[in-house]
């Protein structure tokens, strides 16, 4: 089936949900101009979730995505936090923050009951998952409304196991996509591949639709994507700088700069391999560690260093995520990214 008409959209371009640089605007924009808007909600509280899905309500009667991290939440390791703030304790220091003053806590929630109540008011036409899925029951309430339900995978492993879950769509996400790697099925980074090598592996090994994400960032890397057997792409960073995106001013000046060509996996921002431009925190204690809490709990302990990082004009300590190709990076509207990215489905017949 084609995506358009699984998913109810006029273009095979889905926008990335990309928590911490967007909310509903960047959403709205994409499917009101044909695609597939996304809103992260796995940092979102029930209430600001609530607020962000009424905004899009009311601004566009477009289908769109919302999107779920599924990972089961660690038990918090006393010695292990200890560690990683004895880790931190000199950029504390060099920064004049109090150490007894920071907060503990996730920042980032799986997908819940809660969650799916809220879902269930406004009955969005998709809903994405990252880290595999919820558990069955979950995924049940979902699709009480008839929401399509993706999922992200990494190898071919992880695409079979969902199609045999029932997923609507797979997206294979490649090495170079920026962000959080949606890993489920195993840690072993040696396992992940290149986009154009992993895409037509899955269409291979799956008879449902396969989305392809990673490294694609104009009409020419659409067309490519297409000519492999995606039935549609998903694009993040292309739409960093867009002004619906809430991306902050150190990131949108590292994505402009020539810095922005060195990104590399790293786990020292949230304790979990994700994609983003190197900077000291990564230079210094990775990329990768043995030092941070389990993901999501390493990220409470940076969240005043990046802060006060931020508010002195530098990224050093902020998760500048972006994929390996920032070339399609653009300061123009979301809806002209969008239609332009679709040029790319015109050349493949």
């Amino acid at each position: 089936m084609r995506i358009q008409n699984l998913l109810g959209i006029e273009l095979p371009i889905i926008q990335a949900p990309m928590a911490g640089v967007q909310g509903s605007a960047l959403a709205i924009a994409v499917s009101g101009a044909g695609g597939l808007g996304s809103l992260p909600c796995g940092m979102l509280s029930l209430e600001a979730m609530r607020k962000e899905l009424a905004a899009i309500k009311a601004q566009t009667n477009r289908p769109f995505n919302v999107n779920f991290f599924c990972h089961t939440q660690p038990e918090p390791n006393s010695e292990q936090e200890a560690a990683w703030r004895a880790a931190l304790s000199p950029y504390y220091e060099e920064y004049g923050i109090d150490l007894s003053a920071i907060a503990r806590g996730a920042g980032r929630l799986p997908f819940s009951a809660e969650a799916a109540d809220v879902l269930a008011e406004f009955e969005p036409a998709v809903v994405s998952f990252h880290y595999g899925l919820p558990e069955q029951g979950l995924l049940e309430q979902v699709r009480k409304w008839g929401a399509k339900i993706l999922s992200t995978a990494t190898t071919v492993d992880e695409a079979r196991w969902l199609e045999a879950q029932g997923v609507d769509a797979i997206i294979a996400q490649g090495l170079e996509a920026g962000g959080h790697r949606g890993t489920f099925l195993s840690e072993d980074l040696n396992t992940q591949l290149g986009t154009f090598a992993l895409l037509p592996q899955i269409v291979q090994a799956v008879n449902i639709p396969v989305i392809a994400a990673g490294g694609i960032a104009d009409a020419n890397g659409v067309a490519a994507a297409m000519s492999l057997g995606a039935a549609g792409v998903q694009v993040g960073t292309a739409y960093m700088l867009c002004p619906e995106a809430t991306t902050s001013a150190v990131h949108r000046a590292a994505i402009k700069s020539d810095s922005a060509i060195f990104t590399a996996l790293t786990n020292v921002f949230s304790g979990r391999p994700a994609r983003g431009i190197v900077n000291r925190l990564m230079k210094e204690l990775g990329p990768m560690s043995s030092v941070p809490p389990a993901f999501p709990l390493a990220s409470a302990a940076l969240a005043p260093l990046r802060a006060e990082a931020e508010r002195l004009g530098t990224g050093d300590f902020s998760p500048l995520w972006a994929g390996q190709n920032v070339s399609g990076c653009k300061e123009v509207p979301a809806a002209d990214l969008t239609l332009e990215l679709a040029e790319g489905t015109k050349e493949v017949h």
